[in-house]
This record gives C-alpha cells, sequence and structure tokens, in this order.
C-alpha cells in the first residue's frame, strides 16, 4: 500500500484510511465485519470522533485486540474544559484503549491557544503530558482557522476537506502544511458523495503527501479502496480530462453535505436537500423521488428563514435559497 508520513508526528498510514463515520448508520456486527476486514486487509488508521454516535464503540469492539497495530485518531467538540475530559475519557473507554494517537478539536469556531480563556489547548497539552493522547490535531472546514492551526506551531495534524474539486487555496493549505511539517489528514475526498468515481479521486490524491480517510459503510466501497492496495490508480490524460469536466459541472454554489448547519429547528434535512439537485444527476433517482424522499423535500416549505443555517455553514452558502432552488427543480423530476 502506498504510505504517507504525517508530518512531525513521524506516523506513518497508508494512502487508503478508514473514516468512520458512516458506520454509525449500520449494525455493530456489520460494523465490526467491515472494520476488521480492513484492517487485515492492510489499513492501518481509522479515524472517528466523539460526535458520530457510537462509530467509537464499534472500532473498539472490532479492533481492540490488534490495538498496537493500529493507528486512531478521534475528536473532541467540546467548549469547555470539563466536556473536554469527560469527551476524552468516553473515548478511551469506548475504543477500548489507554490513549489516542491523534486527538483533534472537531472544526471548532475559532483556534485553540494557550491562553485564550478557554482552557482548552492547555487541557490537550496536560493530556498529552499524562499520555492520553500522544499527538494534537485540529479539524476545521474553514480555511482562515485551518491556516491559523497551521502556522500558530500548536498542532501536529490538520484534517480539512480534500478532493480534486478543491481550489488554488485549498491546494496551496496542503503547501502550507509542508512546510510547517503537519500532517494533512483529507476529509470529504469524495465530497460528501457527489464523486462517484473513487479511483480518479484516489489518483488525484496520491499527487499530494496527504492521507485520505474513506467514508466507508458498505462491503463494496471497502472492497474498492482494497483493490488500490496492489494497483495503486494513477494519474492518466483521461483522468485528468475527466476532473475538468467534473470541475465544471460542480463548479459554484453546492453544499457538501458536512451537517454543521443541523439541526434545522423546523426538521429540514438540509445537509441532503440542500444537494438534491446533484444527488438526483449524479446518482440512482428512485430513493430520492420515493414517497418519503418528497416528503422530506416537502418539509422545505417549513422554512421560517430563521438564518440559523445560513450562519452556520463553514463554506458561507445562503442555505435557505440553495434549499429552495434544490426544491423547485427536483420538482421538475416528478412531472
Amino acid at each position: 500500500m502506498e504510505k504517507v508520513r504525517l508530518g512531525r508526528t513521524e506516523i506513518i498510514v497508508g494512502k487508503n484510511s478508514f473514516g468512520a463515520l458512516p458506520i454509525q448508520r449500520i449494525s455493530k456486527e456489520d460494523a465490526a465485519k467491515l472494520l476488521r476486514k480492513a484492517y487485515e486487509s492492510g489499513f492501518n488508521y481509522f479515524d472517528t470522533a466523539r460526535m458520530y454516535t457510537d462509530s467509537e464503540e464499534k472500532i473498539g469492539y472490532a479492533l481492540s485486540d490488534v490495538r498496537d497495530n493500529i493507528i486512531i485518531s478521534t475528536k473532541t467538540g467540546a467548549k469547555t474544559v470539563e466536556g473536554f475530559w469527560a469527551d476524552l475519557n468516553k473515548s478511551l473507554e469506548l475504543l477500548k484503549t489507554d490513549h489516542i494517537d491523534i486527538y483533534q478539536f472537531h472544526n471548532p469556531d475559532f483556534c485553540p491557544k494557550p491562553g485564550d480563556g478557554s482552557g482548552l489547548y492547555e487541557a490537550m497539552v496536560e493530556a498529552k503530558e499524562k499520555g492520553l493522547i500522544k499527538h494534537i490535531g485540529i479539524t476545521n472546514h474553514r480555511l482562515a482557522i485551518a491556516e491559523e492551526a497551521v502556522k500558530s506551531g500548536l498542532y501536529e495534524t490538520l484534517q480539512f476537506p480534500f478532493s480534486y474539486l478543491a481550489s488554488e487555496k485549498d491546494v496551496a493549505l496542503v503547501k502550507l502544511c509542508e512546510e510547517h511539517d503537519v500532517g494533512f489528514i483529507c476529509m470529504k475526498a469524495l465530497s460528501g458523495g457527489l464523486i462517484t468515481h473513487s479511483d480518479v479521486a484516489y489518483a488525484y490524491l496520491a499527487q499530494f503527501p496527504v492521507a485520505p480517510i474513506w467514508g466507508i459503510q458498505r462491503e463494496s466501497e471497502l472492497d474498492e479502496f482494497i483493490s488500490y492496495i496492489d494497483n495503486p490508480p494513477a494519474m492518466t490524460p483521461e483522468r485528468e480530462e475527466f476532473i475538468k469536466k467534473e470541475k465544471v459541472e460542480l463548479a459554484g454554489e453546492f453544499c457538501r453535505g458536512c451537517g454543521y448547519c443541523m439541526p434545522c429547528p423546523m426538521g429540514i434535512q438540509i445537509n441532503t436537500c440542500a444537494r438534491m439537485s446533484l444527488l438526483l444527476r449524479r446518482s440512482p433517482t428512485a430513493g430520492h423521488l420515493s414517497e418519503k424522499g418528497q416528503a422530506m423535500m416537502k418539509k422545505i416549505d417549513d422554512c421560517i428563514n430563521c438564518g440559523k443555517c445560513k450562519a452556520a455553514c463553514p463554506y458561507g452558502l445562503d442555505t435557505p435559497n440553495l434549499l429552495k432552488r434544490n426544491y423547485e427543480d427536483y420538482k421538475t423530476f416528478l412531472k
């Protein structure tokens, strides 16, 4: 398997790493089967979060007996020191381990630093001194915060969205991490499901010193990435041309499905509804146009324009208008 060094952590992980957010949607036994198969096929890095409901528990259940052979990263979204310690202790318990290899602040709306009054970074340092965590990381969807974290010298890893839909500023961020010897953990490598050709996604990312964590919840998805271990897809003129076409189709405003706008006070499934137009054109339509799908989209009529989703969007999208445009487009598929 192709490998990548995570900056000054000196951790070496495969270009195939396991993003464990999706396994919260499947049963404990099905998740264990996937995780075990990934491990036995050569995956050595598994990323999860306290926020991902039972994902940590499933990793602990499936992989605790091989803990010394794998790298685990998880995250805390705590905003207080008390919450930080509660999250860390719970993660250790569920993962059935005495330490976290990379412990990350989960998409904070500021860059935690010593002396900022929150006490969060000081808690990270204390946890590291106690041996409960090995390395300090941060995840984010906001470019400015990501850049600040990298330049601060306080973080050993950054987790940030990166795919072949990346902008020049995103590519510059990868280079900035390289300059500061910060490990770049790549999330949203399939752009929340909008990228449907994993071989092209893999080939693009193979050109950069990044560690992609592929979100996997089906064995067929896992098998795709396992097949790349011995035969890693390379960038070709055909794949370059495909990426150019994809960038044209997905240019402009589109929802990445990160979910930070949720929950909606009116019960709208924003992170699905706001990208429905693309989903209808890039995946089988039957499920989207089902009675359940129609009911989900109709909830957009209940929007009260409170602005909470717009304010929370890390990409600065005008979410209420995006929802309405998607619903109008959706209706044309029902005619």
